[in-house]
């Protein structure tokens, strides 16, 4: 494939924002530097039934897992799980083109956070890489609180929709003279109009009054101004939907101060990262909320603030909620309402009815503990359960 890399003057950049972003600027890959493109893999669905791909992850990640599968499994959850397991000590990139193979075949997958341990220029972020090569362009997280978990605010509830593929996060950097490393932060047309448009139609759809953009734009006039210009012109087919926008050090601070103020946050990849665990942190923790990574054709759903708890792997303390809930969004994704809806509800008992919670959340139970309760509300639906097998 020829490789053709377009540097855009302003004069080129202006008319494409104002024809609404129709034209890409370029596609960028981050293993290479233009996007492959590979026909579709018919995804495996037979008898009603999905195959999903599992990413255990590191960590917590494989006991996670575990719950997981023991309460679809319990529930008859129509959902059968291709495991993929990745070794983060890998000097290689063969288990990773592997588990992208499963995701192409399968449509949708669970993970919990890679760990890359190399330190090998030739070895490519596994969580990062999932996402470019899938061309998951957005990621979303809502956070809202949970009445019966004690937090710094009460009665938040604001969803970040995440620009997930570039940015600072485009893993393209090089040491241009010995002691000095350049790292190039991409900000396209196309993904930039992808993501805003996401968050506007979210708000649409799900009756939500405000869209505010997150930038560093007086600092990174090109870049992030580039990202800011867009929404503004994507905000203008959305008359009905409050917009406005504030730069990400002053947003930081008014998260923790008055988070209220918030509705749906359109962010760049980074900045996303940063306002998602400032929320996570405001309304409960790490343990709780999932995350949505959604492209054309695939879907990934994982722990929203992408944690890896190695320190308290194995100990029976990790909160099991946030990977839960991933799999509750995961099932609402393929359609499986009714089943869904029997887990959100038992999680929801369990957590702000029963007060089973783990440490993190300041209580003493145990993960089994949170996951038998779980299970104890599921007994009380009337439901022909079935067998789950495993691949």
């Amino acid at each position: 494939m020829a490789l053709r890399l377009f540097r855009l003057s302003q004069d080129v950049v202006t008319p494409l924002i104002k024809r609404n972003c129709t034209v890409s600027a370029f596609e960028l890959q981050h293993k290479n530097p233009v996007q492959r493109k590979v026909e579709l893999i018919p995804k495996a669905q037979y008898g009603g039934r999905h195959t999903v791909t599992m990413l255990p992850g590191g960590g917590i990640g494989p006991e996670l897992m575990s719950y997981v599968r023991e309460v679809f499994r319990f529930a008859g959850v129509p959902v059968d799980f291709e495991i993929v397991d990745i070794d983060p000590a890998s000097e290689g990139n063969d288990d990773l083109e592997y588990a992208i193979t499963t995701i192409k075949r399968n449509g949708v997958a669970l993970k919990g956070n890679i760990e890359t341990k190399s330190e090998a220029t030739g070895i490519m972020s596994r969580n990062v890489a999932l996402r470019n090569e899938l061309d998951l362009f957005v990621n979303v997280l809502h956070c809202k609180s949970f009445n019966a978990i004690p937090a710094h605010h009460s009665n938040v509830d604001v969803v970040i929709v995440r620009q997930n593929t570039e940015g600072e996060y485009a893993m393209l950097e090089h040491e241009s003279v010995h002691g000095v490393v350049e790292s190039m932060k991409v900000v396209t047309i196309e993904n930039a109009a992808r993501v805003a448009r996401y968050a506007f139609e979210f708000a649409k759809n799900n009756n939500r009054k405000k869209v505010t953009t997150i930038h560093k734009a007086n600092i990174m006039k090109l870049s992030d101004g580039l990202f800011l210009n867009v929404a503004r012109n994507i905000a203008k087919e959305y008359p009905e939907i409050q917009h406005n926008d504030m730069i990400i050090d002053n947003c930081c601070m008014q998260l923790v101060s008055n988070p209220h103020q918030f509705d749906v946050m359109n962010t760049t990849n980074l900045y996303g990262s940063i306002t998602s665990n400032v929320l996570c942190g405001l309304v409960g923790g790490a343990g709780l909320f999932s995350g949505r990574n959604y492209g054309d054709y695939y879907a990934v759903f994982e722990p929203g603030t992408r944690n890896t708890g190695t320190a308290i792997a194995g100990k029976n303390v990790a909160n099991p909620v946030a990977m839960l809930n991933a799999a509750v969004d995961m099932l609402y994704h393929l359609g499986h309402r009714y089943h869904a809806d029997c887990i959100s509800d038992a999680i929801h008992k369990t957590i702000d009815i029963d007060g089973i919670h783990t440490p993190d959340l300041g209580g003493t139970n145990t993960s089994t503990e949170i996951v038998q309760n779980v299970l104890k509300h599921l007994a009380e639906k009337r439901t022909y359960w079935s067998v789950v097998k495993e691949m």
